[in-house]
């Protein structure tokens, strides 16, 4: 396994962009693809730790899918003071030491939602996609359940976003649970980051809508 740092770094939107009500979906890369760590043992103790982060932070988690190489989550805020750019280095911290030997790559990528991503039809989509990268790695059939994909929801433990009355039942909790102030963060403009060489979406300035 090549142990040179990487010195190049993906650029980041603005931090409010990852903050209160904020939906992201995150990419987590083991350092060179490593393999070989993916069991039931690590399934539960990244439930743990994705309990406690989201506690922390106020975070709701309705898609994840653990692959044999990295690992792929959405989030959603629910409080003002919600920063999932301290979540995600929680996350990491807690987490890298049960990849041993491996190592997670320097920096998680990021895709901050867009206004119309963000409708709940949109959304779920995104979601499905998220569960169905088994399927694409023909890791398993279209029919079959990958045993390590899930929702991390404080409170609900049998919630999955495979079940037929999941989304009915999510969205419901998140807004019981979403603090009326969540939206008041300012979205500064975009940056001017050329789509070529950039490796993060941009966001649209405008409010977002649920």
């Amino acid at each position: 396994m090549n142990d040179k740092p990487r010195t190049c770094y993906l650029p980041r939107l603005a931090r409010e962009c990852y903050q209160g009500h904020a939906a992201v979906h995150w990419t987590l890369t083991v350092f060179d693809r490593g393999s070989g760590w993916l069991n039931e043992l690590f399934h539960s103790q990244f439930r743990e730790i994705m309990i406690h982060t989201a506690v922390r932070e106020g975070l709701l988690c309705p898609a994840y899918c653990l692959m044999p190489d990295h690992i792929h989550l959405m989030w959603l805020g629910l409080r003002r003071d919600s920063d999932q750019k301290n979540g995600m280095p929680f996350l990491r911290t807690h987490l890298e030491p049960l990849l041993s030997p491996h190592k997670f790559q320097p920096q998680a990528h990021d895709h901050v939602l867009r206004e119309e991503e963000r409708k709940r039809g949109a959304f779920a989509k995104i979601c499905f996609y998220i569960l169905a990268n088994p399927v694409r790695a023909k890791l398993i059939k279209e029919a079959e359940r990958w045993p390590f994909c899930g929702a991390i929801v404080p409170g609900y433990p049998k919630l999955h976003p495979l079940d037929d009355d999941f989304w009915p039942k999510f969205w419901k909790l998140f807004q019981q649970m979403r603090q009326p102030d969540a939206a008041n963060i300012k979205i500064p403009p975009p940056p001017q980051i050329n789509p070529v060489t950039a490796g993060v979406s941009r966001l649209q300035s405008a409010p977002y809508k649920w």
